[in-house]
């Protein structure tokens, strides 16, 4: 069962569901391909971007396969499967050209009985929390480097970037699949795990 959530910020689903959660595109077109082969090899519902899918940004280089019109191309006919919030690369000229929703700061994901909170990381973290109640989890990007880290009584999990990750990190992504959270590279180590 699936149902709507009012949200002042996105979107919300009830329900079980299987998902692939991303971050920090950067307009790789090469590493965009890759994350839709998983996603349709998954059979997972919803395909989550958490920001920066577009634009590589003025403090990273361009990624390998640098082509928004590409990434662009790709993802529009995914339009109806993805759910997206906005990063700090994201402007309202990306709007213009993608055909689902972008521009939400964060967004409320209510699934298999948990509340989870998506960001991209900017303006929402560890530092600066969403006003979340206990045992509730947040899900964000930005910084490119994967984890799952325990503050207060919260949980924040960060796929890290699919086409820049940073810290020594091979790009990874993020699966969800009955109240547990896998993060993963593309060639499918399991870099870390989160069982709610």
């Amino acid at each position: 069962m699936m149902g709507l959530l009012p949200s002042e910020a996105g979107f919300g689903y009830i329900g079980d569901m299987k998902l692939i959660i991303a971050s920090d595109i950067h307009g790789s077109a090469p590493q965009t391909e890759k994350l839709l082969d998983v996603f349709q090899k998954s059979g997972a519902e919803k395909l989550v971007l958490l920001g920066d899918i577009l634009y590589h940004g003025p403090r990273n280089d361009l990624p390998e396969g640098y082509n928004p019109k590409k990434v662009i191309s790709l993802l529009n006919p995914m339009r109806n499967r993805i759910l997206s919030v906005r990063g700090n690369c994201e402007a309202e000229v990306d709007q213009m050209v993608l055909e689902f929703p972008v521009l939400a700061d964060y967004a409320v994901l209510v699934v298999d009985g948990l509340t989870i909170y998506l960001t991209h990381g900017h303006r929402y973290n560890a530092e600066h929390m969403l006003p979340m109640g206990k045992g509730e989890l947040l899900l964000h990007g930005h910084t490119h480097i994967p984890g799952i880290w325990h503050v207060g009584e919260h949980t924040i999990l960060n796929p890290g970037s699919i086409s820049i990750p940073k810290g020594g990190f091979k790009p990874s992504y993020m699966r969800y699949e009955d109240r547990r959270f896998s993060i993963r590279t593309f060639e499918g180590e399991e870099l870390f795990s989160y069982q709610a």
